[in-house]
């Protein structure tokens, strides 16, 4: 698939980086002048994803590296975020609503219906030992 803007980065797996990694992908995303609220679902979908990825994917250790890529190719932002931690064992379970890993962190279970929600597709590759990459995909200004 031919691109027509990209940009990747790489942040430490602490949850001050969160803030920054939904504004730098809002910023990006800004070009394809998004209503508030695609701007919003985008943030939400991103900070959940990033979350994931330090809370499950690091166990909040610090030392884990976030993967962000982000890409247009014509009205549509395709973003993926890749972590290289644990990984999923049961990708089918982890994406039930309600369903947490961490119960004892008072976590709702809510992640991955939260991206489904506010993103037009959601793919989650996961391996364990290997890590986990979620593919996130949202068209704007769709002419009906």
């Amino acid at each position: 698939m031919d691109v027509d803007n990209k940009v990747s980065i790489e942040l430490m797996s602490k949850s001050q980086n969160e803030g920054f990694a939904r504004v730098a992908v809002a910023a990006f995303v800004s070009q394809l002048d998004p209503t508030i609220e695609e701007i919003t679902d985008v943030k939400t979908a991103v900070s959940e994803a990033v979350t994931n990825s330090i809370i499950h994917g690091y166990d909040n250790k610090k030392e884990g590296i976030i993967r962000i890529e982000a890409s247009i190719f014509e009205s549509e932002i395709t973003i993926t975020i890749q972590d290289f931690g644990k990984g999923i064992r049961d990708i089918e379970m982890a994406r039930e609503p309600l369903y947490t890993s961490k119960p004892e962190l008072e976590r709702s279970g809510m992640g991955f219906t939260v991206m489904e929600t506010f993103m037009d597709s959601l793919e989650v590759e996961s391996k364990e030992g290997q890590g986990t990459k979620i593919i996130m995909k949202k068209k704007f200004n769709a002419v009906s």
